[in-house]
């Protein structure tokens, strides 16, 4: 937008008020003269400052955000509350000489906390034991015969991460039981806290350290940064010791944010930036092995972490073994990493097959209630006997992405089903999960805004499934009323050039909260629209001016978007999505991942 101020009702851009997924397309909104006071103070050009300047980012800000450093975004940990209580007792745990354990989730996030521990007190000469659920039999969080069963093996402290914060009996069980507790989380708190020597939470209801954005994976970074500024300032590293350097932790940091899909804003940002430039490194044999078992064959980025490492170490969680990915990024051994990396693959195949099954049973199901072509009411619920509770938090994702509502997939078994739930953006889903729980709804869940976790008796999910609905209605109503596909820019096809892409490429990492730009170009006849895999489409469009580009459709071949392209050859068509090289069809080649498209003079 070229105006002096963001209009607060903008006119559809290209005139695409319904596109075919029923979006309003509207243009990213920027001050001209902010975008280009961004470019004069970064000496970037006009297309970047305009970049950084649709994300809402100050003149004030704009280096930090353009140029991500630890110096300059790492927060103090001591602001977060019982940072610096937790990390006393961790010091005195290491001067006495007592046995210490991190019991982590079985998800990326809970596998890269566990194993930033693991490597920090390796750093400084100690190994400590490591417990990881098992997701089938154990199910999220601590428990109480685990916590116990670490006691008996001789454990004095247990540090939790990525859990723990609603896990008040187990946890109370333990400390009963003279085991200290630290729990380090950041998953959505109530108003209570569960009996621990420090619960270390951003999202703690009485904290106001600003830092709720961060995953588990970085409040335990933030942990080890106190624990060794405390040591430094007590001369811990004078008497011989090597301090660790805690950057080449940072790898791990990055996975573990990118693939808990929290904000990459504030520290998220140097986490990630940091940590993708350690990763290139291949400095830690875990995350060496799982790219090489994924042919990842140039500098990773957040693609590679979220779609190609992350799956591989979830697989362990969700039909393997649950502390493999804690064990392949803990390691120092390249051979155990390899063996470690190809069996996970190899999870991550078998996971694959699972979740087809899965989500062709769920996909059924909703569209037995509604009609092909229907709509559930404010959230999408399947539940089905038996089904494979490792893939149910993709599944559900699934369906999310499909019908583009919150969606919860409930695998029941023996009276019991264990759930998993995914939001729109807009729909705080954690929120609703804990008020359910309080009504008395659920065995026990909890999560963030995007995501959450729940156990129910199976007699209890419809009871459950109306809440929801209620509950969740006007937010829904809500983020569907501002729906729209927030477009940088429209540009020429014949500007769709690699040299726009290396410049879109300088505002990132993209993800959560920074996502991809995102580009309109206009009037283009659509050429060829194949089938290619299971359920995608590449097309081929072509301008006016004989420039043409090829077009990827990611799983919509058997969707109305998909139906319009397979039936639209040679209409014209707007499209929208993100640019990339195209790496198959040679240098200075780009192609367009398609979000959306419209026909021309369409209503």
């Amino acid at each position: 937008m070229t105006a002096d101020a963001p209009k607060k009702d903008q006119e559809a851009l290209l005139g695409v008020a319904s596109s075919a997924l029923g979006q309003r397309w509207v243009q990213r909104p920027f001050l001209e003269r902010h975008a280009q006071a961004i470019s004069d103070r970064l000496g970037v050009s006009l297309t970047i400052g305009q970049l950084i300047a649709g994300r809402g980012v100050s003149l004030e800000e704009a280096e930090t955000f353009f140029r991500p450093s630890l110096k300059a975004l790492l927060p103090d940990p001591a602001s977060i509350l019982d940072m610096t209580e937790g990390a006393k007792r961790i010091i005195r745990a290491i001067d006495s000489g007592e046995r210490i354990a991190v019991f982590g989730d079985y998800d990326v996030d809970g596998a890269t906390s566990s194993a930033v521990l693991i490597r920090y007190f390796r750093a400084l000469g100690i190994e400590i034991a490591s417990y990881i659920p098992d997701r089938m039999a154990e199910g999220y969080g601590p428990n109480a015969p685990a916590l116990l069963g670490l006691r008996d093996r001789g454990i004095d402290l247990v540090i939790t991460v990525d859990c723990g914060t609603l896990s008040f009996e187990p946890l109370k069980a333990a400390s009963e039981a003279g085991l200290d507790i630290i729990v380090v989380d950041h998953h959505k708190a109530e108003p209570a806290l569960p009996e621990a020597v420090a619960v270390i939470n951003p999202n703690r209801l009485d904290d106001d350290s600003g830092q709720g954005q961060l995953a588990a994976v970085g409040v335990a970074f933030l942990l080890t940064v106190e624990i060794n500024r405390l040591l430094r300032d007590a001369g811990w590293f004078k008497e011989g010791r090597r301090e660790p350097d805690l950057r080449l932790l940072l790898d791990i940091v990055a996975l573990g944010t990118v693939c808990d899909v929290v904000p990459l804003t504030g520290a998220n940002r140097a986490f990630v930036t940091q940590g993708l430039k350690v990763m290139a490194g291949r400095r830690n044999p875990g995350i060496t092995a799982l790219a090489d078992v994924g042919r990842v064959s140039e500098a990773p980025g957040t693609y590679h972490a979220g779609f190609v490492l992350g799956p591989r170490v979830n697989a362990g969680g969700r039909v393997g073994e649950s502390g493999l990915g804690t064990k392949l990024l803990s390691t120092d051994s390249a051979v155990e990493a390899r063996q470690i990396a190809e069996k996970l693959d190899k999870y991550n195949e078998e996971r694959r097959a699972i979740e087809a099954t899965v989500l062709e049973e769920a996909f059924a199901q909703v569209e037995a209630q509604v009609g092909i072509g229907g709509s559930p009411d404010t959230v999408v619920i399947a539940a089905g006997e038996g089904w494979h509770a490792g893939v149910i938090g993709i599944v559900a994702s699934r369906l999310k992405d499909k019908y583009r509502l919150p969606a919860l997939v409930i695998a029941l078994e023996e009276g019991e089903g264990k759930g998993s739930a995914r939001s729109i953006s807009g729909v705080d889903l954690g929120a609703a999960v804990i008020e359910a729980q309080h009504k008395g709804l659920l065995l026990k869940g909890g999560g963030h805004a995007m995501a959450a976790g729940l156990t129910v008796e199976a007699g209890k999910v419809d009871a459950l499934s109306d809440f929801l609905r209620d509950h969740m209605r006007e937010a829904v109503a809500g983020a569907h009323e501002s729906r729209a596909l927030k477009l940088d820019a429209v540009i020429a096809l014949s500007g769709a050039s690699a040299s726009l892409v290396d410049e879109i490429e300088q505002v990132g990492p993209f993800g959560s909260g920074n996502p991809s730009p995102h580009f309109a170009i206009p009037e283009v006849d659509l050429l060829k629209a194949d089938r290619v895999g299971e359920n995608h489409l590449r097309c081929i469009f072509k301008s006016k001016d004989g420039s043409s580009i090829k077009a990827m459709a990611f799983r919509q071949a058997d969707e109305p978007f998909g139906h319009l392209l397979q039936t639209g050859i040679g209409r014209r068509f707007h499209i929208a999505g993100k640019l990339k090289k195209d790496t198959w069809a040679g240098a200075g080649k780009v192609e367009i991942t398609l979000e959306d498209v419209a026909l021309v003079g369409a209503p």
